[in-house]
């Protein structure tokens, strides 16, 4: 298995993105490539990360969602695509599970999530 995790490591080390530290429950903000035509631009997906799936290795996802004119919108990103051109966390959740799939059922002020106001950053070794 030591060689596995060496061989992402070195591909996730190739690509040179630099994915911040989140996790579920934590409102981020992804900038997302899209093409048009010819064109190509970046659209911010703004929304609560309501899971992270296969940890920070090369296949690793998370999902996020947003309410978009009153209808749930949920989209499912993965971590090292090339089309993703930042992430950035806008504020952290205070929750006690790794999934936050009761959320879809919850509306209005039982949908909201408590704010962390004494976030200390990991130390960004050799694991980021």
């Amino acid at each position: 298995m030591d060689l596995i995790a060496q061989l992402e490591a070195e591909q996730i080390a190739s690509l040179g993105k630099s994915i911040p530290d989140f996790k579920a429950g934590d409102t981020i903000r992804v900038g997302y490539k899209v093409t048009e035509g010819t064109r190509t631009r970046v659209q911010m997906y703004e929304g609560i990360c309501i899971s992270r799936k296969n940890g920070k290795g090369i296949a690793g996802s998370f999902t996020v969602r947003k309410i978009s004119f009153g209808e749930g919108v949920e989209r499912v990103f993965p971590l090292f695509s090339t089309n993703i051109d930042s992430i950035e966390v806008v504020r952290r959740g205070k929750v006690r599970r790794s999934k936050l799939y009761y959320l879809r059922a919850r509306r209005g002020k039982s949908a909201r999530i408590a704010e962390v106001t004494n976030y200390k950053p990991l130390n960004s070794g050799a694991d980021a």
